[in-house]
């Protein structure tokens, strides 16, 4: 792969239950470097629905913001999702957790009625219509199942993940964890990570499959 391609990788927080999936966003990033891309690494500047105790699993009083949470991840190397344009890479993908779902949009809370934040939605109406690949990880795929009707995608097994995204109007397709499903039509790639697990290196094996796939469709 050429190191001039670029990968822009959209966050959502740091932890799996308020933010982004810190095992899916460094094998993201791991993927685009071992691969000869460069990640460029974006998240937007907003506030998180809710701040979880990862010990306790219970909700805190706190308040954090997205971009900041982020910057943990991204070691400060971050810009704010406002500024990226289909333009600035080769290619978009959106590691998991359940930030992808709280903050990004709200699947979390509201299922097949949910929203997706104004710059989330842009840049993925953006990179579509640049005809640039687009990746979704874990619980991401429903930012596709609401923003690109009738895309394919994958969110692990069935259950009412998959039923809320087909109401949406995508299709769902069940597959194990280190499998992806490409859609053709749409340019866009998908696979279930931590929606099935169990651990780090099967979900690595997916992840790895997704940024594959994404790279050689840039």
């Amino acid at each position: 792969m050429s190191e001039s391609r670029k990968v822009a990788v959209v966050l959502s927080g740091c932890g799996v239950y308020d933010g982004s999936e810190i095992h899916e966003a460094v094998l993201t990033l791991l993927s685009i470097d071992n691969a000869g891309a460069q990640a460029l690494i974006y998240a937007p500047d907003i506030e998180q629905a809710h701040v979880i105790n990862h010990l306790t699993g219970q909700p805190t009083r706190e308040s954090r913001n997205v971009l900041v949470e982020s910057a943990r991840i991204a070691r400060g190397k971050i810009t704010d999702l406002a500024k990226l344009s289909a333009a600035d890479a080769d290619a978009l993908i959106f590691p998991g957790g359940f930030g992808g779902a709280k903050n990004l949009c709200t699947f979390a809370f509201h299922g097949k009625d949910m929203t997706v934040d104004p710059q989330v939605e842009r840049v993925i109406r953006e990179f579509r219509e640049a005809g640039k690949p687009i990746g979704f990880i874990c619980i991401t795929p429903a930012l596709a199942a609401k923003v690109i009707p009738g895309v394919r995608i994958t969110l692990g097994c069935e259950g009412d993940a998959p039923a809320a995204a087909r109401a949406m109007g995508a299709t769902h397709k069940e597959t194990t964890v280190d499998q992806i499903v490409v859609d053709e039509r749409h340019n866009v790639v998908s696979t279930a990570a931590y929606m099935l697990g169990p651990w780090v290196g099967a979900v690595a094996k997916g992840i790895d499959r997704l940024v594959v796939e994404v790279l050689a469709r840039s």
